[in-house]
């Protein structure tokens, strides 16, 4: 959090590189929350801003906060 202070909430972040050269950020657990960013760090930096104005929302409305259980990632190779 910005002041030190609050729960930290930790998500699993899918950064794809996109065709203006910069990165466009997904949160499966926070749905509908996508963002970009003209590099990785920035895109981090943005990741990072709308998470949390993801769950201010959230909190601001009374609502549950997604908690992430153990996830997995594995890319395949097929050939078709």
């Amino acid at each position: 959090m910005r002041n030190g202070k609050g729960k930290i909430y930790e998500y699993t972040t899918f950064f794809q590189a996109n065709e203006h050269g910069g990165y466009t950020v997904t949160v499966p657990a926070l749905p509908g929350l996508v963002t970009e960013g003209k590099n990785l760090e920035d895109a981090r930096r943005m990741a990072q801003d709308a998470i949390r104005c993801y769950i201010e929302g959230l909190k601001k409305a009374k609502e549950k906060i997604p908690f992430e259980s153990e996830t997995a990632q594995l890319r395949l190779a097929v050939r078709a």
